[in-house]
């Protein structure tokens, strides 16, 4: 379904990603790890366009992955949010189906379901008419969430989601990470944690400005890699 082929990025004469490729099938959790400053999120909007590459491909169903962004749900970190804008949980989510609706054109029926049953399953429906920067931080991750939710993406890219949140608010995103499995979606997750969260994954992409492996837990976290990314010793917990 996804395919990255030499994909390079420079920033300033230096390599911040150099000749990256690998292959995601549907129906997969991927999880992309590596210290910070590795390029993880560059990576991210590499594929999706959102900063210019030096080289490289990347397609999606057999075309190019930035002309194919309406299968595509994005969640950005936190961090990159201006919470401070003046809208409400129900807008953000309706935001999904802009491209479906039209920027001046009333939303459909099916949009309004689509956008409340979403926010139904992450458990936040009564929120619906609070502004977003009036929730907590696992609330904020919830209604973003929703959104990707409500767009009935095929391929899903989530940077860093479990940062500053609940245990409540984890286990509601791993409950649907899993149930969009089901449904035959592909999941594309940057984690900075390296504990028992890994094994949620299906594959990980192990990444420090190159990819150093991509694969199962067992293949990816042997010693011999780690100690390469991350330059020491780490006892990791895999099942």
């Amino acid at each position: 379904m996804v395919e990255v082929e030499n994909l390079s990025v420079r920033y300033r004469g230096r390599y911040a990603l150099e000749a990256i490729s690998f292959k995601l099938e549907p129906s997969q959790i991927v999880g992309i790890i590596g210290p910070n400053g590795a390029g993880k999120s560059t990576m991210v909007k590499a594929m999706l366009g959102l900063i210019p590459i030096a080289s490289g491909t990347v397609k999606f169903c057999d075309k190019p992955l930035r002309l194919n962004l309406s299968k595509v749900a994005y969640v950005p970190q936190r961090a990159n949010i201006d919470w401070d804008y003046p809208t409400t949980v129900w807008n953000v989510v309706m935001m999904a189906r802009t491209v479906k609706t039209g920027l001046f054109r009333k939303p459909s029926r099916m949009s309004e379901e689509l956008a409340k049953a979403a926010l139904e399953r992450v458990g936040i429906l009564d929120l619906r008419d609070r502004q977003i920067g009036e929730l907590s931080g696992g609330q904020q991750q919830r209604v973003f969430l929703a959104r990707s939710l409500a767009k009935q993406a095929d391929l899903f890219i989530f940077d860093e989601p479990f940062t500053g949140i609940d245990r409540r608010t984890e286990d509601i995103i791993f409950e649907v990470f899993e149930e969009l499995k089901v449904q035959g979606k592909t999941l594309l997750v940057i984690n900075h944690d390296l504990g028992e969260t890994l094994n949620y994954y299906d594959q990980l992409l192990l990444l420090n400005k190159q990819l150093i492996a991509f694969g199962c837990r067992q293949e990816v976290l042997t010693a011999t890699n780690i100690q390469q990314t991350y330059g020491i010793s780490l006892r990791l917990v895999v099942a």
